[in-house]
């Protein structure tokens, strides 16, 4: 299960290639992402909102009067070629590194910023190691943590679907898995309720039935009346198929690794299926949001596709701020200017950064529902409690 196309991987090598123009006497982003594997699924947009991004900062004028130029690499969603490629960009002069949406495939990319003393940001990671604990004091996250994803689940789910006994399907492939996992079942505690049991499996395991058989039991003893799926695609459409087929109806949440409609012909009639997102491709609330919408539908000959082309347009607005106060693209001075300002407003709400923490922790998200083949918001979702840094960084005593 694919979700680019043909013609898509085409439009993304024609992009490459007219992006690859470092800007003479200017500032340089670099963007180290996949444009191709499994992870083009959640890099390819984000790479074209930074692009978009670009040509309109450009457009007003660049930054500190100079133009802004982008130089590219596809990482192949592979770990070693990651690294090489963020070594390249970075000896081709950028002051700023995208890498890709996901800590496990960004960070050896990133590493590379922090070795050289350049800034970096994953365009959508949301394990919190995507930051100052995995990389450094350099590296940040366009994205909320996947603690929060979680939280926002168990807390909608029990107080507006009335769940209070929840079975969590965990998989163990990447580190963002484990911490959508991780802030559920703290929410879940905090709450009074119940996680009646767990399992784990692999994204590219053939099957789950084992998994389903225990499921099943502990759906008859114990009354589990919901699903936490903490997984990515296409690992987490197919465990998703193989419950549906395996007649278990209960309700099943989910993640932004699922947030979109490209996968769901591979489940055919779903309903009863939530994940949180952070951006509405159609119709948003905010105004904002809608203009780079039809900005980058206009550029790119649709709108985007899911929640994942966001946040980076977000950050970018947020680093170009601290650019233009600190009047260099310099990291130290850009990153305290970063560290201290609270509820900068960007396309997306506010959002902070501190100096122990770079990624969002307690922001609103959207609850949407799955059925008849569309996606469709609920409604906006807040949790109440400070989610614990044990819990963000998956401590032991926090388990």
């Amino acid at each position: 299960m694919k979700k680019a196309t043909i013609s898509a991987l085409v439009g993304s090598v024609l992009l490459l290639a007219s992006s690859n123009a470092r800007a003479e006497g200017g500032i340089t982003i670099g963007m180290a992402v996949a444009m191709s594997g499994w992870m083009e699924a959640y890099d390819g947009e984000a790479y074209k909102m930074a692009q978009l991004w670009v040509d309109r900062q450009n457009a007003k004028g660049g930054l500190l009067g100079k133009q802004i130029g982008v130089v590219s690499g596809d990482t192949k969603t592979d770990r070693v070629e990651g690294a090489k490629v963020g070594q390249d960009l970075i000896k081709q002069g950028a002051n700023l590194l995208l890498v890709s949406a996901d800590y496990d495939y960004g960070a050896p990319a990133a590493l590379q910023a922090q070795k050289a003393g350049v800034v970096s940001v994953f365009m959508g990671a949301s394990d919190p190691k995507a930051g100052v604990v995995g990389v450094g004091p350099l590296s940040f996250t366009a994205n909320n943590a996947g603690q929060l994803e979680g939280a926002i689940m168990a807390d909608w789910g029990m107080k507006k679907k009335g769940t209070k006994k929840g079975y969590m399907l965990l998989d163990e492939t990447i580190e963002y898995n484990k911490s959508v996992c991780a802030g559920y079942n703290w929410q879940m505690k905090t709450s009074h309720a119940t996680v009646v049991g767990q399992d784990t499996f692999k994204g590219l395991d053939p099957s789950i039935s084992s998994q389903i058989t225990r499921l099943s039991d502990a759906i008859a003893k114990d009354g589990v009346d919901h699903i936490m799926l903490c997984s990515t695609n296409p690992g987490a459409a197919s465990s998703l198929r193989q419950l549906r087929a395996a007649g278990i109806a209960l309700p099943v949440f989910s993640a932004t690794a699922m947030d979109g409609t490209y996968w769901l012909n591979s489940v055919p009639r779903l309903k009863d299926f939530y994940l949180p997102s952070q951006a509405l491709a159609t119709n948003d609330p905010r105004p904002a949001v809608n203009e780079i919408s039809a900005a980058f539908e206009k550029k790119f000959g649709k709108p985007p596709t899911t929640q994942y082309a966001y946040p980076i347009y977000a950050f970018l607005d947020m680093w170009a701020k601290a650019v233009t106060e600190a009047k260099t693209t310099d990291a130290k001075p850009v990153v305290e200017l970063l560290n201290k300002d609270t509820d900068v407003p960007t396309v997306l709400g506010p959002r902070t950064f501190t100096s122990k923490l770079h990624v969002q922790t307690a922001m609103p998200m959207f609850v949407m529902s799955y059925a008849d083949g569309k996606e469709t918001p609920v409604e906006e979702w807040k949790i109440t409690d400070t989610i614990p840094d044990a819990v963000l960084y998956r401590l032991k005593s926090s388990e």
